[in-house]
């Protein structure tokens, strides 16, 4: 029986509209993809989503490597938005009693991101690897969900947009599904007995 739903956050929760990076570079004079390159990089990337530096920093350091801060300035900005039909999912979820949750790989701004952008109604918990200290697929990211939840691991059904993402999940047990779409979600949901 599923008793947790978790989800990731950017991909599936929310979205981000790629033509405007684009258009950022391209005001800036950048190469386009140049931005998220700099953005996704290791060792940066991993030391902003476990905490080591705070979102800030980590944009300071994207205008440092491509040596264009108004450019990163602008990129960090950039706001997402929620899809209206997964918030519904959520809601649903919970009504049958069911617990929502957020796993992400995320940085320090997650808690307020998701207040300000009314996310928080529709979800029980927000995971965030910045405050964990671990990032997906790390398995120790998975055990705090299910320490925190207090459920069986078998318990939990896991959905995230990278199924590169899913490896600590796997091991320990939860059902994981690659997302793709709410209606395939829905049909996942369905299959595991969720919904």
């Amino acid at each position: 029986m599923i008793r947790a739903v978790v989800l990731d956050l950017d991909g599936v929760v929310r979205h981000y509209l790629p033509d405007k990076v684009a258009r950022i570079e391209r005001r800036h004079g950048l190469v386009v993809g140049s931005l998220d390159a700099a953005a996704f990089s290791q060792p940066l990337l991993t030391q902003v989503t476990t905490g080591c530096i705070s979102r800030a920093e980590w944009v300071r350091e994207i205008g440092r490597t491509l040596g264009a801060y108004d450019a990163a300035e602008e990129w960090g900005k950039l706001s997402s938005q929620p899809d209206p039909a997964m918030l519904e999912l959520a809601d649903e979820l919970r009504s049958r009693g069911t617990t929502v949750a957020i796993l992400t790989n995320g940085t320090d701004t997650i808690p307020a991101e998701v207040k300000a952008q009314g996310i928080d109604q529709h979800i029980d918990y927000v995971f965030n690897s910045a405050s964990i200290g671990y990032i997906k697929p790390d398995p120790r990211a998975f055990q705090h969900v299910i320490d925190v939840l207090g459920i069986e691991s078998r318990e939990i059904f896991f959905a995230d947009d990278s199924p590169s993402k899913f490896g600590g999940a796997i091991d320990l047990g939860f059902t994981t599904h690659h997302f793709k779409d709410v209606h395939s979600l829905r049909e996942a949901l369905t299959a595991a007995k969720a919904l």
